[in-house]
């Protein structure tokens, strides 16, 4: 039996909202070449995938790293797409990454209200989504950078403080598309 998919989409960073940055061990051409999941994190999005949520990596940094740490963690399978700044030649929040993001897996600008996108960089993945349009979701679980907000477009729609607090978020938002 094939599972439905859900209307609600997920746009994920990964640096401290999957994967632990402390954790990480680079190599002499600082790709990280291990890194382990932050605590809950692995389980949450397993669960997301096998209940039918899409999920498109976007993220800032060098495609092998995210090769190694998701084939290390055992989540390459669940990413309908990796849009990553290497690839893509700008980082977040550059609406260039959204949009790579958005085309992947073939959005368009009437979907933006249902796509998620979760990270832990207030300039980066906050800013980015608003600007964009998109929901914007603040994982603030890793104290290593400020969580300050310097304009409205800093103000997340969501803020959670574990992996385990987005299934039931993302559950709410999607029965919230079907009203």
């Amino acid at each position: 039996m094939e599972k439905k998919k859900k209307r609600l989409i997920i746009f994920t960073d990964i640096g401290d909202t999957l994967i632990d940055e402390g954790t990480e061990v680079r190599n002499e051409n600082d790709v990280v070449i291990h890194a382990s999941c932050i605590p809950g994190a692995k389980e949450t999005y397993l669960r997301l995938h096998e209940a039918g949520y899409t999920i498109v990596m976007v993220a800032d940094g060098m495609t092998p790293s995210f090769h190694n740490t998701m084939e290390e963690n055992g989540l390459e399978h669940i990413f309908s797409a990796w849009i990553i700044s290497d690839a893509v030649g700008e980082d977040k929040p550059s609406p260039r990454m959204f949009e790579a993001a958005m085309r992947a897996v073939g959005l368009e600008d009437g979907d933006k209200r249902r796509v998620l996108m979760i990270g832990n960089n207030v300039s980066r993945d906050v800013r980015g989504a608003n600007r964009f349009g998109l929901i914007s979701v603040l994982i603030d679980w890793s104290k290593r950078r400020p969580f300050t907000e310097e304009s409205p477009d800093d103000h997340a729609d969501y803020r959670i403080h574990t992996p385990e607090e987005l299934f039931p978020l993302a559950e709410r938002l999607e029965a919230e598309l079907k009203e």
